[in-house]
């Protein structure tokens, strides 16, 4: 079963972020960056437990290629909820504000 995905207004916001900071240090990056992201998400569609429970209900995932985690939780069945898109060193209780 392939899932749908919804995005807080955070983590939307985290990609907005990641992207934009990554576009300025290389024109392309950004869309790497986003390209990452999305083959990530893409499993987690799939295979939604691919990623451990690091808090609570909330599950976590990493990118490959770039530093960042993907803070999600299933609300049901066939509905993922990305809660977060953080840097792996920002601050742990940045995200689980939002857990």
């Amino acid at each position: 079963m392939t899932r749908r995905l919804r995005f807080r207004a955070e983590a939307f916001a985290d990609v907005a972020e990641a992207f934009s900071w990554y576009q300025e240090r290389r024109p392309g990056l950004g869309w790497e960056f986003d390209a990452d992201l999305d083959a990530i998400l893409a499993l987690l569609r799939q295979v939604p437990e691919a990623g451990p429970v690091v808090h609570r209900h909330v599950r976590r995932a990493l990118l490959h290629r770039f530093p960042y985690s993907i803070y999600y939780y299933t609300l049901i069945p066939d509905l993922l909820e990305v809660r977060a898109v953080v840097h792996m060193h920002r601050d742990p209780g940045h995200w689980r504000r939002r857990a």
